[in-house]
Parts: C-alpha cells; structure tokens; sequence
C-alpha cells in the first residue's frame, strides 16, 4: 500500500467536528442536540446580502481578480476607514474564508522547520494550519484566573529562538472570549519589533466587544506597520460562515505582493460570494447594535447559569461568543462523548466542545470546554439545565 505523508498523518483533527458522528446517531436515535459546539450564529444573514445574489444578472460565472473584486477592497477599505483603520484597496487581498487568509500568512512568512509563538489555548485550526505549513507552535499559556489574559512578556521571550517568525494572536479570542487592551498590543507591539517579528492578528470577531469596552486593532499599531499581518472574514460578523470569504490586509508591500502568489495558485475568490459579502457591507449600525444586544444577553445568562452549577467554573468572555468553563470532570472529551452517547433527558441532549484540542500544550484543557453561546436565550436556559443534569449523573 502506498505510503501517506507524515504531515497528513499528524494533521489534527478538528476538536469541534470530531464529534459529528456521535451527533449523527444521536439524531438518528430521534434525541435532540443542543449544538454548543460550534460558531455558528442563528443570527440572520442581512437580507440585503441575500438579495445581491438573488438578482446578480450574470451570464457566465466567472473568475474573479486573484485579489478579489476591487469593487469590493474599495469598499472594505472605507469600511476599516469608519473604524479609523487607514488601509488602502492595495493593501487587501480576499480570501476564500479567513482561514485561507492564514494560510496565505503563514506561507508567506514561515518556511518548514520554522515556529510560531501562540498564546494558548486557540483556535484549534492555527494547530492544523501550523502542520500543514510545517510549522513549528510554540504555545505560551494564558491563565483561566486571568479570564486568558496576555501572558507576560518575558514568556513569550522565552520561547523566541532563531526559528521564530511570527506572533499569532486571535482578537478577541476564540475559544475564550478575551479582548486585548490597547497596553497589551503596545507590549506585542515591542516585542516583535525588538526581535523583528510578524505579528498576526486574526481579528474575525472585531465588532463584538462588550461592557463599553472597544476592539484595538493590530492595524492601528502604526510604528509597526511592516510587522503587522491582519486577518478578517465575513463569517461571524454578518453571519455568513458559508460564504467563504475573508481577507489578509497589510501595509508590507514585499508581504502583500509573496501572499499575491499563493492567491494567484488558487486563481480566485468565490464570486458570488463576494457579490454577497460587498452588499453586506451596507448593513446599517442598528443591525450590529441588536447583535450585540442579544450576544450580551445570552452572555449574561449563560454565565449566570455555569456559575450556578456546584463545580462549573467559568472565565466570563469580554467579545466574540465564546467561553471556556472548567468542569468537574477528569476528561472533558470523555464526558462530551458520553453526552452524545449516554446521556439523554426528555430526549434532548448538548454538544459541547472539548477544550484540550485548543491548546498545544499536552495534558492542559483536560477539563475544560468551550462553548458557543449561538443559541436563543431560551435554549441555552435548557442547554444549562441539561449540563447540570448530566453532570449529576456522570461517573469518570
């Protein structure tokens, strides 16, 4: 038989798809999943989005720039300028979802035998990336009392060594709903230009930030303007995750024209969801208002109901819609396959995301899970009552 690559071999698997299978015959067996364990928003997708695509008169659906419409970068970029981000059409080329873009960065900057340093835990696919570029992670832990803080500094020294090439930070977080202060990124901001770093900042869930507090952007760090990589994607923001489009934005000139190339290899972004994606962006203010409205409401009353659960532990998250919650189990992969397996209460289950798969660190996360606080306010009331329910139950 012939022989697979060492790299497929160690390509990890998704922590928040492994499970399926064990959903799928949930299901089937006629139980209903409260799904916790993915990103993916009920929110609706703004109908004018929609509606470009509904009356799109195309003829031949053909390519596009390998850069992406630039209809489209022109208007991104007077979108960041409302944000007080000065970027240029030049300086953005789109994506096939804001994993590409990280993917583009990280060929662009690191070669095989190279490392990164990621604070931990991450989104679990920087692991899958890393591998498939062989690349080496290099994870400075953040701590669950800190609610996942930057770590300090002087760790990520020490992990820097002539292999290093870049810093990857998720802002704010996922899987744990940390927000970076602007004197944090002023710390990042030294540290890669004292060692003459990259700085990547995928920055995906920019619009939500709760309490009063705002979102720094890695872009306004402008003493660093060659250092820094920003990665952006529809997904979350206007909830289209299926539409597949992100982008990489830089003011490095060499670094835009090097990801150019990749984009180039894979020809084009998807058309029409670039028609989709520049529609979107005349969604009106009140639409991310109520968004936010709603994340901080279902927020406040999940972590209301984890605190109340005797032994559930939970960092509360300042933006996206994610938080870690510490559990009173020895192995929270275990206990997220027996939910799916096992447990089952008026024919109604949840889904959960282990946590260890979003740290690199071995034995760290081990009982931690992340949750996606995605649903309705109602359903996550019964999600909670549902853990409760099964951890009264449970026997490691």
């Amino acid at each position: 038989m012939p022989q697979l690559s060492q790299k497929g071999l160690m390509m990890p698997q998704s922590p928040i798809r492994k499970l399926v299978p064990y959903a799928e015959a949930a299901e089937a067996r006629g139980i209903t999943i409260h799904q916790l364990n993915i990103g993916q928003p009920d929110i609706k997708t703004p109908q004018t989005a929609l509606d470009a695509v509904k009356k799109a008169d195309i003829e031949v659906l053909s390519y596009s720039h390998s850069a992406g419409f630039l209809s489209y970068r022109e208007k991104l970029a007077a979108y960041y300028g409302k944000q007080g981000i000065a970027i240029e059409p030049s300086d953005i080329i789109i994506s096939t979802g804001g994993s590409e873009a990280l993917m583009f960065a990280m060929g662009s900057v690191t070669d095989p035998g190279d490392e990164i340093i990621i604070p931990e835990p991450f989104y679990a696919n920087y692991n899958g990336f890393a591998t498939a570029s062989g690349v080496t992670v290099k994870p400075v832990i953040s701590s669950f009392e800190s609610g996942f803080a930057l770590p300090p500094i002087s760790e990520f020294e020490k992990q820097i060594t002539s292999k290093t090439k870049a810093i990857i930070i998720c802002n704010p977080g996922n899987p744990t709903g940390y927000l970076y202060s602007k004197d944090e990124l002023d710390q990042l901001s030294e540290l890669v230009k004292k060692h003459d770093l990259f700085l990547i900042a995928d920055e995906v869930y920019r619009e939500f930030a709760y309490d009063g507090l705002q979102h720094n952007s890695v872009l306004n760090q402008r003493e660093i303007d060659e250092h820094t990589i920003m990665i952006d994607s529809v997904s979350k923001r206007f909830s289209m995750c299926g539409a597949r489009i992100g982008c990489i934005v830089s003011r490095n000139k060499e670094l835009m024209a090097t990801a150019m190339k990749f984009a180039q290899a894979r020809l084009s972004p998807p058309t029409l969801a670039q028609i989709a994606s520049e529609a979107a962006l005349d969604t009106p203010q009140s639409y991310f208002d109520e968004v936010i409205s709603e994340y901080v409401d279902r927020r406040d009353t999940l972590v209301a109901g984890l605190e109340a659960i005797p032994g559930v532990r939970v960092a509360k998250p300042k933006g996206a819609f994610y938080c870690i919650a510490e559990l009173p189990v020895k192995n929270s992969d275990d206990f997220a396959q027996w939910l799916l397996e096992s447990f089952e209460h008026n024919k109604k289950t949840i889904m959960v995301a282990p946590a260890a798969g979003f740290y690199s660190t071995p034995g760290e996360g081990l009982n931690q899970v992340r949750i996606a606080y995605v649903l309705k306010k109602e359903d996550l009331i019964e999600a909670v009552a549902l853990l409760k329910e099964a951890l009264s139950l449970y026997k490691d």
